[in-house]
């Protein structure tokens, strides 16, 4: 790479997101560097008495097709892909002027199609051509040339200017060349994967939900001191958008630095808290999988009741909490348990001054989300990429399909089990009582034995499960799991039925005065 180049001379500006512009162009101004610009922004600079040179003037050659032809010129493309003294002569014989930066940033593809209303004709007239062709043969030439996309890395340039005689230090272009490319990447995917949903599959309702090729931007956050063994390196890697209420949007308020299994592990947190609204929630994550779930109407009994769920799994877990965490529940985390990492929407600074005497615990504010909406969910296999939609949906209809109905507490507790469940991983049992987990059996190849580790947990933490409710992910293929529950006094099972033997374990239900609702969802989580 070489030595700073001259002072910048001439500045080509071409923006759509205008802000900021105004204040960075009257700075360039000021240092007398010649402005080129197009169309609206051209209009915006001369009305803001900043001296601007319009393109089409420059090149002599008018905006045609409506504008899809405004910098497509050798004088525009000549002055950018330039290389010094090598190519002076050819400049000098052709009258081309080099151009030493190119701000440019594109249509607004993706915020066009995210409408509703949206159509194909539409999204193709926001389709940028000329913007991606000066950034990329800007970024190319980062070596002479400098590129901005971002009106966050305005003042950056200005500072380099002003401490290499008005050029910009070749460490800060290539920089910028680097975001220049990944920008224009992320724009092309868009495009890619929008245009590969139409009229591609059109008889195939399944496929045509999904794009011809899957396009995705994934941004570098931080490194990991290793991944989920010593001998694994590892990075974090978030989306760019990445929506609150999410371990990729928190911000760590002290403690140790984020591992990649806390990562994972409080991610598995977050969802879990996230199924309850209404009452505070706690849960208690370890590797993945809960270990102990409530709901209280004091966060401070949310909390006490998770931890009692399982108390030996419990230690060094990752603590989710729905709604803001006061003082009075971060004393008693840290008077109870060890524990890894603490997440909630926000920290009371109470709470914040209670959890720095262990300041070792990783303390995450990841901002309160908003309800669930349609999203995509990702599973690496070798040589491929497993995409689904998210699974958002708690159940189709509630079924009572026993002689006994559920009465209120059980329908309390039974509903607040089936959210449970579905945050446990296959195959997953949930014992439940008195809006808490009672018994968490999880990832067994047996669906019985899920119950039986779950009964197990319950014995371990010595909790009653007289008259608690169970929940399982999906149905139950045969009446040894309703044997089991009858056993230890389970009162009413929850599950989405659909076995070719429901009318048999219905059966053993009625038979054991086990009331059950079906609801016709099933929630395996692999």
């Amino acid at each position: 790479m070489k030595h700073s180049p001259p002072p910048i001379r001439t500045a080509l500006i071409c923006v759509s997101d205008k802000t900021k512009i105004i204040d960075f162009t009257r700075e360039l101004h000021n240092r007398s560097i010649q402005i080129l610009a197009t169309g609206g922004t051209a209009t915006l600079l001369k009305n803001s008495n900043i001296p601007v040179r319009e393109v089409s003037d420059y090149t002599g050659f008018d905006e045609i097709l409506d504008g899809r032809v405004k910098t497509l010129h050798p004088l525009i493309h000549g002055g950018i892909l330039a290389r010094g003294q090598q190519d002076e002569a050819v400049m000098s014989d052709k009258g081309i002027t080099p151009i030493d930066l190119v701000v440019v940033n594109l249509y607004p593809f993706q915020e066009t199609i995210s409408k509703p209303s949206c159509q194909l004709s539409e999204a193709i007239e926001t389709i940028d051509i000329g913007g991606p062709t000066l950034l990329r043969a800007a970024a190319k030439n980062f070596e002479y040339v400098t590129v901005a996309v971002d009106h966050t890395d305005y003042l950056r340039i200005l500072d380099s200017m002003k401490h290499h005689q008005g050029g910009v230090e070749p460490k800060l272009r290539y920089d910028l060349a680097v975001k220049a490319f990944e920008y224009t990447a992320h724009y092309d995917g868009a495009i890619a994967n929008y245009l590969g949903q139409l009229n591609r599959f059109e008889n195939d309702p399944v496929a045509n939900s999904f794009s011809r090729t899957l396009n995705a931007q994934w941004i570098y956050h931080q490194g990991m001191r290793y991944g989920e063994n010593p001998h694994q390196k590892a990075a974090f890697y978030i989306d760019s958008k990445a929506s609150l209420g999410s371990v990729s949007s928190s911000h760590q308020l002290q403690g140790r630095e984020l591992s990649f299994n806390n990562i994972a592990d409080t991610d598995a947190a977050i969802a879990c808290v996230k199924q309850f609204d209404r009452q505070p929630a706690c849960a208690i994550i370890k590797h993945a999988n809960p270990c102990g779930v409530a709901v209280h109407d004091r966060m401070y009994c949310a909390y006490q009741n998770a931890y009692k769920s399982d108390p030996e799994s419990a230690f060094g877990g990752i603590i989710a909490f729905n709604h803001e965490l006061d003082e009075i529940t971060a004393t008693e985390i840290i008077n109870t348990q060890f524990v890894e990492v603490i997440v909630a929407p926000s920290i009371s600074v109470q709470a914040i001054k209670i959890l720095s005497q262990k300041e070792a615990i990783r303390v995450l504010a990841c901002g309160q989300w908003e309800p669930s909406s349609l999203s995509l969910d990702y599973k690496r296999v070798e040589g491929g990429l497993l995409v689904q939609e998210a699974d958002n949906e708690l159940y189709k209809q509630l079924t009572i399909v026993t002689n006994r109905s559920p009465n209120p507490s059980e329908l309390r507790d039974l509903e607040f089990a089936w959210r449970v469940v579905k945050l446990v991983k296959s195959n997953a049992i949930v014992l439940a009582r008195d809006n808490m987990t009672v018994g968490i059996g999880a990832g067994q190849t047996s669906r019985v034995n899920s119950a039986r580790i779950a009964a197990l947990k319950a014995q371990d933490a010595k909790l009653e499960l007289n008259s608690a409710v169970m929940a399982s992910d999906a149905f139950i293929p045969f009446t040894d799991s309703i044997d089991y529950a009858a056993a230890h006094g389970i009162s009413a099972v929850i599950q989405p039925g659909g076995s070719k033997n429901d009318a048999k374990v219905v059966a053993a239900a009625n038979a054991n005065n086990i009331a059950m609702v079906l609801t016709g969802t099933r929630h395996f989580k692999h």
